[in-house]
Order: structure tokens, then sequence, then C-alpha cells
């Protein structure tokens, strides 16, 4: 893994959440900027996603492969999942949907650190 795009995506992602938290207390539904602002990040978590599997085909691999090949597999999916989710929803809880997804994120990258490089 990568750890400088580890913690670029992990602050995009905190700064994506409070912008989108600050969105639904103003109680404005999810506009076009916030779909650019998750594809930025998706294309970050993309990025991440590509660099692990090039190291892991070149034979660094985590002891818990299945289960990090499931996180990693997680972290691609949720931003554009939870993009559309929030993007349908066209009310102020759309922006909520993006932050809560935006604040889990950082969360799985903290995990998927952990599963590549355990402490012994």
């Amino acid at each position: 893994m990568v750890e400088w795009l580890t913690m670029t995506i992990q602050m995009v992602s905190l700064a994506m959440a409070g912008w989108c938290l600050v969105s639904t207390f103003r109680d404005q539904p999810m506009l076009v900027p916030h779909l650019v602002g998750m594809g930025v990040l998706w294309l970050l978590v993309i990025g991440q996603a590509v660099a692990t599997v090039a190291t892991m085909v070149g034979g660094d691999t985590p002891a818990e492969t299945a289960m990090f090949v499931s996180y990693l597999a997680t972290v691609v999916l949720l931003p554009p999942a939870c993009a559309v989710w929030g993007f349908m929803e066209r009310s102020k809880w759309g922006p909520a949907v993006i932050a809560f997804a935006c604040l889990i994120l950082p969360v799985l990258f903290v995990r998927l650190e952990q599963l590549w490089s355990p402490v012994a």
C-alpha cells in the first residue's frame, strides 16, 4: 500500500464529510459539486487499489489475503454506491449519506493498513 496515498485519501474523505455535513445542516440537497468531489475521492481510491494489486502481483501479500481483498473491494465500491444513493435522495439527507460514507472510508483504510503490515 502507498502510505502517502492512503493519507491523502483519508484527508480528502474527511474534508468531503465536513462539506457534506455542512450541506446537511443547511438543508441543501446533494449537488453536482458533491458528485465531483466524490469522483475525485473515488479516483484516489482506485489509484490506491491498482497500486496495491500491482504490489500483490509482485509477490508482497498480507498474511490474511482474503480479508484484505474483501476490505479493498469494499473501499473501491463504497464511494460510487453512496454517491448514487446520495444523489437519488433529493432531500437534505442526500449529503448525509455521503458524509457517513466519507467518515467510514478512513476507518476502512486504517484496517487495510493493519492487515497489510500486522504488528508482530
